[in-house]
């Protein structure tokens, strides 16, 4: 039987943050399966990825997280897995916000990131 981990992350929180609170967004945690075809489809990459964030309008979004290939490279990137969840839901949140990859985005994730650990709750 397989074991379920359970774990609390503040994604409302996080989300109220970075986007704002009249920000609508969507989370849905899915596999690599389903990952593969949407990296596909709007990346053009046959491959599972970790993290797709999809903005919607200027006020809502959509953020996939796939929770198979977030497992196994978790410790890749030195997280437990609890941890890197949230990085990549900050990372997707970044993205809707508009930010690219590069040295901004990385110490914006950072300071979030840091800012989850030292509280808890929602």
């Amino acid at each position: 039987m397989e074991r379920k981990q359970k774990f609390s992350i503040p994604f409302t929180r996080l989300k109220n943050t970075v986007l704002g609170r009249d920000f609508e967004l969507s989370l849905v945690f899915i596999d690599n399966t389903f990952s593969r075809r949407l990296n596909a489809q709007y990346r053009g990459k046959n491959k599972p990825t970790n993290v797709l964030s999809f903005p919607i309008s200027k006020k809502s979004g959509e953020i996939f997280i796939d929770l198979v290939t977030a497992k196994k490279e978790a410790g890749v990137f030195e997280m437990s897995f609890q941890k890197f969840v949230t990085f990549l839901f900050i990372h997707g949140l970044l993205h809707l916000k508009g930010m690219r990859h590069g040295a901004t985005m990385e110490q914006a994730e950072k300071k979030l990131l840091h800012g989850t650990s030292n509280r808890s709750g929602h």
